[in-house]
């Protein structure tokens, strides 16, 4: 979808996205980013990166959101969790290709599956964190007035940690990226794989294109989620109105 779609396309879906979230100096300044991917030649692959990273944050904050609701609530799945989320955070990402690869074939399925292992740690933990940072006394007033525990989750508690969640999901964008980068050593299509080429056959100028092209995809990304969590909740239109959960 995203090689097949104009480059136009794609970078104005990206300005939109900013232009409503954010205002027109982040969208004017993600659509130079984006078209200056293209104009760099590296499109086919930033995007092939970009369909990476995108299903593997999907997939990694479906996982990790529950899991730290879960663990804000039961203090003895937080102990639990602890030491196994503290041996997943520390092992260097590089590691979780190797046993991936026994697994699957190389290709750009070990890199997802090595993404969301390496990334789901900090999402469960901010999200753990944002829960429990809010203040006893609002939680429970919300009991107070009758509210189900469901209802407390959903429109006091997951409200107020709203900023450590979505914390939590700009650094799982950035852990994805920096993981998929590196599984271009085992034949993951995108950026990474580019970079390894050109490091083997010793085309620097090909490897800083792709290297600038990286930074430009990051820093799209980041500054996207960013101004997400920032957002006003009123938004309106079609696309403020799919973003409103931001």
């Amino acid at each position: 979808l995203l090689v097949g779609a104009p480059w136009w396309m794609v970078a104005g879906a990206f300005a939109l996205i900013a232009l409503r979230v954010s205002g027109v100096r982040l969208a004017i300044g993600l659509f130079v980013c984006v078209t200056a991917i293209g104009l760099l030649g590296t499109w086919d692959f930033a995007m092939g990166t970009l369909s990476q990273v995108l299903v593997a944050v999907v997939i990694t904050v479906a996982v990790a959101i529950p899991l730290g609701i879960l663990a804000a609530q039961s203090d003895t799945f937080e102990r639990v969790s602890r030491p196994v989320l503290d041996a997943m955070q520390t092992m260097p990402a590089f590691v979780y290709l190797v046993p991936v690869l026994f697994l699957v074939e190389p290709g750009r399925v070990p890199a997802i599956i090595a993404s969301f292992v390496y990334a789901l740690p900090v999402g469960i933990r901010l999200t753990n964190l944002g829960i429990r940072q809010v203040p006893k006394e609002i939680v429970e007033a919300g009991r107070a007035f009758g509210s189900t525990s469901w209802q407390l989750l959903r429109k006091v508690q997951l409200p107020l940690a709203r900023p450590s969640i979505l914390l939590g999901v700009n650094q799982t964008i950035m852990m994805v990226l920096s993981v998929v980068i590196i599984a271009g050593l085992i034949g993951a299509a995108g950026l990474g794989q580019e970079v390894v080429f050109a490091l083997g056959k010793q085309q620097i100028g090909r490897g800083v294109v792709a290297g600038i092209s990286i930074l430009l995809l990051a820093v799209v990304l980041d500054r996207m989620t960013q101004a997400m969590g920032a957002a006003s909740r009123s938004m309106r239109g079609p696309v403020g109105s799919g973003l409103g959960w931001w």
